[in-house]
């Protein structure tokens, strides 16, 4: 019990025969501070109980490359920062390859396996297809996706939010405030995050017997505040206009508060606008984001952590990790003026 095929030792097995947690036998065997020297002691000693050793990682005498084609600001700067932050934890250089000049550079990703001084690859919201990542990893490349923008394989690892379980969570929150017209502002159609978000959100509705109205739904390609003000803008020309909006992220959120003031509605008092993300922009903006928080830099160490693993051809007990997204409540949501 608690043995992999071929006799190997699961981190869960030594997590639970040790009294700690899955990540603090992560830490103690990938070599990773703070960890006392009487907690790593214990890890070890559990493992070996079971019959397993404790191989701790040494320092990477080669890079790891970072890909991430977008501006490293807010989001996308969080989660790149947080891995080269936890690649130097480990004694291990990163290789960032990041901004526009990363945007559409397939060749660069594809030609990883014959790069001998890279040993392996943090890749934050490709826009590579299923079927290029599928043959990276076909030729056995150490990889491990952030947030992934379509779906992978199943053998391909991912870390990510868990977008339907926090859109949920959100939308929750106004129907039980009594808001019945929820309007939906949807991120780009081929993001996978997007889709699951319109899951959670829809699940929400069915529990309260509502269906989604195609009325009450807005679509973005790019999640700007700029789009955010223009989808608000046309949901809220309807009629009757939405009671509350749920928006792709902080930033398309912060854009539908601008839309609510330019009709004269006063956020929350006449409309409810929540974000995603809990971002400093959410949080500064006036009043502050009804939000669902990221665990931005927990994806980016647990993203770091997995890709070591895999390097050092240890057994990985899960390779698709969705971390949770707690809803965090402040200024921008109320009850509405119907049921006041």
């Amino acid at each position: 019990m608690g043995r992999r095929p071929g006799g190997r030792v699961t981190f869960r097995a030594i997590a639970d025969e040790a009294g700690v947690s899955i990540a603090t036998v992560s830490r103690v065997i990938n070599g990773q501070v703070p960890v006392s020297p009487a907690t790593r002691q214990m890890v070890r000693q559990a493992a070996r109980r079971l019959g397993g050793g404790l191989t701790e990682a040494r320092p990477l005498a080669r890079p790891v490359f970072i890909y991430c084609p977008y501006a490293l600001t807010d989001y996308f700067g969080t989660i790149v920062t947080s891995v080269v932050e936890t690649l130097a934890l480990h004694g291990s250089r990163a290789l960032v390859h990041a901004g526009e000049s990363a945007v559409g550079d397939t060749t660069s990703l594809l030609a990883l396996p014959e790069e001998p001084g890279i040993a392996g690859a943090v890749l934050v919201l490709p826009p590579s297809s299923t079927r290029d990542l599928a043959a990276l990893h076909a030729r056995r490349y150490p990889l491990v996706v952030v947030d992934p923008r379509v779906e992978l394989p199943e053998d391909v690892a991912s870390v990510s939010a868990a977008h339907a379980a926090g859109a949920r969570r959100v939308t929750q929150h106004l129907l039980g405030l009594g808001h019945r017209r929820i309007g939906f502002i949807g991120g780009p159609r081929s993001w996978l995050a997007s889709r699951n978000r319109l899951v959670g959100h829809t699940a929400a509705l069915a529990e309260t017997g509502l269906l989604p109205d195609p009325a009450l739904t807005a679509e973005i390609t790019e999640p700007t505040t700029e789009q955010g003000h223009t989808a608000a803008l046309r949901l809220l020309a309807g009629e009757p206009r939405p009671t509350a909006l749920v928006a792709f992220n902080d930033k398309t959120a912060a854009g539908a508060v601008r839309a609510a003031r330019e009709k004269g509605l006063t956020v929350p008092g006449d409309l409810s606008v929540t974000g995603f993300d809990d971002s400093e922009l959410g949080q500064s903006i006036t009043p502050a984001l009804t939000t669902v928080r990221q665990p931005l830099e927990e994806m980016g160490r647990i993203a770091v952590s997995l890709l070591l693993r895999l390097i050092a051809g240890h057994a990985v007990d899960t390779l698709h990790v969705e971390l949770a997204t707690p809803l965090v409540v402040r200024e921008s949501t109320a009850p509405p003026r119907s049921a006041q």
